[in-house]
């Protein structure tokens, strides 16, 4: 189930959200330093972590599921937010280079279908990042974050997720080791507690952010027919055949002819 677009944007515009925009755009941004020149989707409520590729990006678009409503993104231009379906998304196939899932895949009815969806209007070897809660961190327990009222994951459910949907994993990573509170003096040594967390206890992150690569397979024919190549067929001659006997091979019906020997 969704959360409100309201509450969402409110949450991102507190101390603690804009914490977690810094921490977790952060990582984000180790995967994809630059993106001159190329498209971004967002789906689910991604606009805090596209903001920085506002300026070089080609285009940026929020696409935001009727199911949490939708808000004008960003406030300082024009509005580059859709309403939308998560499983049919108004785009066009391969339209986007790039694609950003976050409060998306922990809440929706069907993953699966959003990622055939994201899949879709990705171009062939387009790269999606998806930002989901952590099964084992504590950020999926407390109610202080959106992250802790979806669906959390393990690293392999979502790599499984994610391979099911012909996407292949390229690489992953960890945010949010801090523990979930308001505290002030947690907050101000947010950065301390990510470096410990990466080190000592990685798998007990908040989150996990993994990096995958949109994968086109090439259909096989459905009446298991082989590939139109040549296959040569034996050749025989039969005994007591006439001595200026030419023996044919034959190509898939395209007969060649030996010289004689």
């Amino acid at each position: 189930m969704y959360l409100d677009v309201a509450d969402l944007r409110t949450f991102y515009d507190l101390p603690i959200g804009r914490l977690l925009r810094v921490l977790i755009g952060g990582q984000i941004r180790t995967f994809w330093p630059d993106l001159t020149g190329q498209s971004l989707l967002g789906v689910g409520y991604a606009g805090p972590f596209m903001r920085p590729y506002l300026p070089s990006a080609e285009r940026c678009i929020a696409a935001m599921p009727a199911q949490q409503g939708a808000v004008p993104w960003p406030r300082e231009a024009d509005n580059a937010a859709a309403l939308v379906e998560d499983d049919r998304l108004p785009f066009s196939d391969a339209a986007f280079d790039r694609a950003i899932v976050v409060h998306a895949l922990d809440h929706c009815a069907n993953p699966g279908e959003l990622l055939r969806e994201t899949w879709r209007v990705l171009a062939p070897g387009g790269r999606m990042i998806a930002v989901v809660p952590n099964r084992r961190g504590l950020w999926s327990q407390s109610e202080l974050s959106p992250f802790g009222y979806g669906r959390p994951y393990s690293r392999s459910q979502l790599k499984a997720l994610l391979r099911g949907s012909q996407f292949e994993v390229m690489r992953d990573t960890e945010a949010l080791f801090m523990p979930p509170t308001r505290a002030r003096f947690v907050l101000r040594s947010a950065r301390t507690w990510e470096g410990i967390g990466k080190r000592f206890w990685p798998a007990f992150s908040g989150l996990l952010i993994m990096e995958a690569e949109k994968q086109v397979f090439r259909g096989v024919p459905a009446d298991g027919k082989r590939s139109p190549l040549r296959v040569l067929k034996p050749v025989f001659i039969p005994d007591g055949a006439p001595a200026g006997m030419k023996p044919i091979r034959r190509t898939h019906g395209n007969p060649e002819f030996l010289k004689k020997t």
